[in-house]
Parts: C-alpha cells; sequence; structure tokens
C-alpha cells in the first residue's frame, strides 16, 4: 500500500500569534500538512499549551515561545529559538497583530495605542523577517497576513491599522525581489471579515461587513489558513511578491 506523503512533511514552520484566531488556524493547518511547528503567544501560556497538545496529537513537534512583536529583540530570540528547537526553518508566517481604531485629529485618540500598533504590525513583521532569513533554508516561504483594507477602507476610524498592513503588502512586494535570488518567496494574505476574536460575526461591524462581501457572510480562520497553507506548499513554488485576498467578495 503506497503511502500519500503530506505537501510540507519535513518542513518546519514558525508562526507569530499562533495561539489564537487565524494564527492557531494556521498552525493547525500547517502542522495537519506536514510540518513541525513554532509559535509565538503574548499572554496566555494556557491557550499556547493547548494548541501544542492539539499539534503534538497530529503526530508533528511544537513548541509554544513567549514574545512581544513590538520588542524588537525578543523578535529575534523567537525566530533563534524557534530554529534551534525544530532544527531548522523552512516557513515563516507573520501573523500576530493588533487591531486599533480611532478617527484622526481626536483630541481624545490613545496614540500611544497608536504607536504600539504600528510597532507590532510593522515593525514586528520586519524584525521577524530579518532575523529569519539568515536561517532560512533555500526555497523557504514567507507568507505575511495583511487585510483588504489596506486597498479598499470600508469605513471611518481604520486608517492608522490599515495603513500599518499597507506597509507590509508594500514590504512583501520589496523582500520578493531581495530573496528571489535564493529561491525564498514571500507573499501576502488579505482576509476580510473573518470570524474571530478581535472580529467576531456579532460584533459593531458585522451587519456593515457581512453586507460588503459578495457571499453575505463572514469567514472563517480555517479558510484563511487554507490560502496559507498552499503559499507555503510545493504547488506555490512560481508564486511570489503577490496578494491573495481571502474576502468572500469583498473587494470585488
Amino acid at each position: 500500500m503506497t503511502q500519500t506523503l503530506l505537501p510540507l512533511a519535513g518542513k518546519a514552520a514558525l508562526i507569530t500569534g499562533g495561539s489564537r484566531g487565524i494564527g492557531a488556524a494556521i498552525v493547525r493547518r500547517l502542522a495537519r500538512d506536514g510540518a513541525d511547528v513554532a509559535f509565538s503567544y503574548a499572554a496566555s501560556r494556557e491557550r499556547a499549551e493547548q494548541v501544542v497538545a492539539e499539534v503534538e496529537a497530529l503526530g508533528r513537534r511544537a513548541v509554544a515561545i513567549r514574545a512581544d512583536q513590538a520588542i524588537p529583540a525578543e523578535v529575534a530570540a523567537l525566530v533563534r529559538d524557534a530554529h534551534a528547537a525544530l532544527g531548522r526553518l523552512d516557513i515563516l508566517v507573520n501573523s500576530a497583530g493588533v487591531f486599533v481604531t480611532g478617527m484622526v485629529g481626536d483630541a481624545e485618540a490613545d496614540l500611544a495605542a497608536f504607536d504600539h500598533q504600528l510597532s507590532v504590525n510593522v515593525g514586528g513583521v520586519a524584525a521577524a523577517v530579518r532575523a529569519a532569513v539568515p536561517l532560512m533554508s533555500d526555497g523557504g516561504r514567507i507568507v505575511s497576513i495583511g487585510t483588504t483594507g489596506a486597498v479598499h477602507v470600508p469605513f471611518p476610524g481604520v486608517a492608522d491599522y490599515v495603513a500599518t498592513k499597507a506597509a507590509v503588502a508594500a514590504y512583501t512586494r520589496g523582500w520578493s525581489r531581495d530573496l528571489g535570488p535564493r529561491g525564498i518567496t514571500v507573499n501576502l494574505v488579505q482576509p476580510g471579515a473573518i470570524d474571530t476574536e478581535m472580529n467576531p460575526s456579532d460584533g459593531p461591524f458585522a451587519a456593515t461587513l457581512k453586507g460588503l462581501a459578495a457571499l453575505g457572510r463572514y469567514g472563517r480562520p480555517e479558510e484563511v489558513a487554507a490560502a496559507v497553507a498552499f503559499l507555503a506548499g510545493p504547488d506555490a513554488g512560481y508564486v511570489t511578491g503577490a496578494t491573495l485576498n481571502v474576502d468572500g467578495g469583498q473587494s470585488a
């Protein structure tokens, strides 16, 4: 009887922000596809350990590492520790992020929160990629999680957030040029409305966002993870510098 080889068998992946929501779904999917995984978490060790247990139940190695994505030194240490724990690094998924809203010019706006958002959503991604590239195998994969709001902003109050994701989109295109000679692909997945704690399907933006989607519903974290798995896998070897929208037709 012939055994089917999983598409990511023998690969090692690091996912930032992998203890909940989209990040946790990506961890589970890459492990299901055969990869050993390391992932970062910010606060809840209990949640991280639960994800580790789920991955280990699949027969894969898993390690959870606490790291603050706003602190470049901690991000660099995260990458080094993941590489040391797994013995190699083939895939980096930048999923960690925060979502802070507020109108420009609002005298009551929390400017420190906006600055922290910039540090996490842009600085944390750049720090992870810079630390990973020297350790990554040739032919590796880098995938970042953005938002369709970086291209089309559907409502007010999110300018600072979508600007951080637009920066990651630009980095993606630039890094694809830098890393192309090594066969490392760099791509971006832009979700629309996905049912997570950050943006629940019964939350304050739900009616608006459902109405914008051609499919008329929120997406599931697993649907974003499927797109990441494709870009991380062998069938996407000629895809780089690209943006893949997973938004139910919101951008149509």
